[in-house]
């Protein structure tokens, strides 16, 4: 385990991923973002040593190294999902590495269903707490204790200072944020009625297949993290509409100059 950690590692530094401070997870129709980063170095998921890789079509398999904002940045373009195949351990491996590497803050973006019915799609939530309900947790597994401390404390999984940076700048920029609770659930189906109906009652605000579990690694090794939700449909149980996946990737596209705009500037201020 800590041996594949360290040779996936080793791997990238002899590329070129040399010292990154911030590590950064792209979503569903985040690429965008990739034009603001001097790209230094780039690794195909599939040619680093012990790395899963990435499945979905509309998810590249690339991490790349370079600078953004006078900092060095790991960028995951493409990241990996339990719906994939993949063990919640294989899921967050890259977050691991990236730790090994050197990194200390983790920002995550992600698409997601709206589950509050007062937002709407395009909108942007700032995710400031969760609901696991991926039946499981990344951390359960034998050795754990080699990595960091087993039982980790998830009082407050999202770094405060970070997010306050974040609502501060879409204040300075006029850019309209939520804040709210992501639920993450298995995949890949979408949820029923009734399963969108329960998810409300829970508390949860947006639902999506992601993020929780590298947020929870990150927080068993000490990274700060802040994570950002592209609201790319409404759950109204009432007002259902099939899936278009188009559509979705379409509203993620348009809403990324903002988020471009609230990574950088924090990323600034890091």
């Amino acid at each position: 385990m800590i041996k594949h950690i360290q040779e996936s590692a080793e791997y990238l530094k002899q590329r070129g991923f040399e010292a990154p401070e911030i590590g950064i997870i792209l979503g569903t129709g985040l690429g965008q973002f990739l034009d603001k980063v001097k790209i230094k170095a780039e690794v195909s998921y599939d040619h680093i040593p012990n790395f899963p890789t990435a499945t979905v079509e509309f998810h590249k398999g690339k991490l790349l190294y370079g600078t953004l904002a006078g900092k060095n940045v790991i960028v995951m373009q493409g990241r990996f999902h339990l719906y994939e195949g993949y063990t919640l351990y294989e899921v967050t491996f890259p977050i691991r590495v990236m730790h090994q590497l050197g990194i200390s803050k983790l920002l995550v973006s992600n698409a997601s269903g709206a589950i509050n019915k007062s937002f709407r799609k395009g909108d942007i939530m700032l995710i400031d707490d969760h609901i696991n309900l991926q039946n499981g947790s990344p951390l359960a597994f034998k050795g754990v204790e080699h990595l960091g401390e087993r039982f980790v404390d998830m009082s407050s999984p999202y770094d405060k200072e970070m997010n306050e940076k974040i609502e501060n700048i879409a204040k300075e920029f006029n850019i309209k944020i939520h804040k709210g609770v992501y639920a993450s659930v298995v995949g890949p189906e979408l949820e029923t009625k009734a399963e969108y109906k329960y998810l409300n009652i829970i508390g949860a605000d947006a639902v999506g297949m992601s993020t929780v579990p590298e947020v929870i690694v990150a927080n068993h090794l000490n990274i700060g993290v802040s994570a950002l939700s592209v609201l790319t449909d409404e759950c109204d149980p009432d007002k259902l509409q099939p899936l278009n996946i188009k559509e979705i990737i379409g509203i993620a596209e348009k809403a990324e100059p903002d988020m471009i705009i609230l990574f950088t500037e924090l990323i600034k201020k890091l």
